[in-house]
């Protein structure tokens, strides 16, 4: 996550890599994101791209379409009029009941396949599990480029796609351009862009495209769907009050502290990455630029120094406290309200000060 970016200007050096594009590419025009859906559920990792395709194709003066795959039926359909909300000028569809759980066979022919007859410059898509695969396996086949996890994505000054994310473990940020080939990939994790409004807009213009695949042609069968929903996984990315822990919590007993303040506040807890590394919690947990992005309305971290790439997974949170005993611990650069004091000490004060304020019983004692 980062600031509002400012254009992107080429790198010295970079207009010796890049040749004029071959005239086949000349034709690639257009922004595309890639709606992922499973079983009528749109992922907001979608929408947020959708958000940021808006703003790349307004730069470059083309179409923002979305791309809907799924099984035939009223929610693909329903999805595809739903990115008419968050900006699209269009939507591409291929629906077929083929398509109704993700294989990556039959959803890797049916987007390269209309990559290849539509030509689009730039093609976005989210870095889930679906998305990632996905993108590996349409990249691959079209024999172009993809940039993987970014933080920001932009346009230079000569319309090439600046596609900016964290490599060496989060130590440095690098801007990685597709120069000679199209479309130019890319793929972003949920919540690092923001949500755009949505805004009830008409259905649009809508492209049928057929998928030219039968059940037999498909070598993986689907035995079982359990949606993420229902696994007991943490929802960090999208949880409204997150409290985490550090390595200034010093043991994994007085790491409990953290989950137990959150179980008061109903939210979800996460942690730093020498946390995860010392098998303390698990991955799924994890805050920064490698781990998950998170918007949350309240963010508590305890223990935590806040290195940079920490800041980069929180940055985007509406109130940020900080609880550290070290006062020039790198968090108080960005926190909006900094604790000097021991977490040890003030996490068990907090939980019972919000225990005793958001008990139903106290509640009935103010209200009446």
């Amino acid at each position: 996550m980062s600031q509002p970016a400012k254009p992107a200007t080429p790198p010295a050096g970079r207009a010796n890599a890049k040749k004029e594009l071959s005239e086949h590419f000349k034709q690639y025009k257009h922004v595309w994101v890639f709606v992922e859906q499973e079983r009528g559920h749109v992922h907001p990792v979608s929408w947020e791209l959708m958000g940021s395709g808006r703003r790349l194709a307004d730069k470059l003066g083309v179409e923002l379409a979305a791309v809907v795959i799924g099984p035939a039926g009223e929610a693909t359909r329903a999805a595809a009029a739903e990115a008419f909300c968050y900006g699209a000028d269009l939507a591409y569809i291929v629906a077929d009941d083929v398509l109704t759980d993700y294989r990556n066979e039959s959803y890797t022919k049916a987007l390269t396949d209309l990559v290849n007859t539509y030509k689009p410059e730039i093609l976005l898509l989210g870095a889930t599990t679906l998305g990632r695969d996905l993108a590996g396996a349409v990249a691959t086949t079209l024999l172009t480029g993809l940039t993987a996890d970014c933080t920001e994505l932009e346009v230079d000054s000569d319309n090439s796609l600046a596609a900016t994310r964290p490599t060496f473990g989060g130590s440095l940020l690098c801007t990685i351009y597709t120069l000679n080939f199209r479309p130019q990939m890319a793929t972003v994790r949920p919540r690092v862009m923001e949500m755009p409004e949505r805004v009830e807009k008409p259905v649009g213009r809508i492209i049928e495209f057929p998928l030219g695949m039968v059940e037999a042609d498909i070598v993986t069968k689907i035995l079982a769907f359990v949606p993420d929903r229902d696994k007991a996984t943490s929802n960090l990315a999208y949880a409204d009050i997150v409290v985490a822990g550090g390595m200034g919590l010093n043991s994994l007993e007085n790491f409990q502290l953290v989950r137990q303040l959150a179980g008061v506040l109903g939210a979800e807890y996460g942690c730093s990455r020498p946390l995860v590394q010392k098998g303390w919690v698990s991955a799924d947990r994890q805050i920064g630029q490698t781990g998950k992005t998170i918007r949350p309305k309240l963010y508590i971290a305890a223990g935590i120094s806040g290195a940079i790439q920490h800041r980069v997974g929180v940055d985007g949170a509406d109130l940020i406290v900080a609880i550290n005993t070290d006062k020039n611990a790198p968090i108080f650069d960005f926190a909006h309200l900094a604790l000097v004091t021991d977490a040890i000490r003030l996490l068990p004060a907090l939980t019972e000060a919000f225990r005793k304020r958001l008990s139903p019983h106290t509640r009935d004692r103010i209200a009446s």
